[in-house]
């Protein structure tokens, strides 16, 4: 069965996280995004911060990556965990409900809407993930991912 995703164009705000820096493989990715965010973690609860969701950030398509956390408040840069924030401004985003492994369709939906509305990218695209549901190990398909385009005004 073939996901149906409805694509928006909306203005968002930048979203403070920290994070740590990679450029990876397509193959690494199911890897390297995990473990990144538990190395953000790691750090966070170190200085007793509080974070909010997982975050993916993909600056360009060799997959020069961000991975953490969105920050709620400040924080102390260290061990390779530094600030970052996603970009501000017009983006094409869908919500993907589903297994990761799934997730390119997400970003196809997006492709396909701006190839047929004649929208051009702008290059970042982020994830951000729903925090985890027990209900979720039931039912992957309950799994919540925002996907989201920055878009050329």
């Amino acid at each position: 069965m073939t996901a149906s995703y409805s694509v928006e164009r909306h203005n968002v705000p930048g979203i403070p996280l920290a994070v740590v820096r990679r450029q990876v493989s397509q193959a690494e990715l199911s890897r390297v995004v995990p473990e990144c965010c538990g190395l953000v973690w790691n750090t966070l609860r170190a200085q007793g911060i509080r974070g909010g969701r997982h975050v993916t950030l993909y600056w360009d398509g060799s997959i020069r990556l961000e991975c953490g956390v969105e920050l709620q408040g400040p924080f102390i840069e260290q061990d390779g965990v530094v600030r970052s924030a996603t970009p501000a401004g017009v983006v094409a985003s869908v919500t993907h409900f589903g297994p990761y492994r799934n997730l390119a369709a997400a970003h196809e939906a997006i492709d396909g809407w701006c190839r047929a509305t004649d929208h051009r990218l702008a290059g970042p695209r982020w994830e951000i993930y729903g925090h985890w549901q027990t209900a979720w190990d039931d039912d992957p398909s309950l799994i919540r991912t925002d996907v989201f385009y920055q878009l050329l005004t």
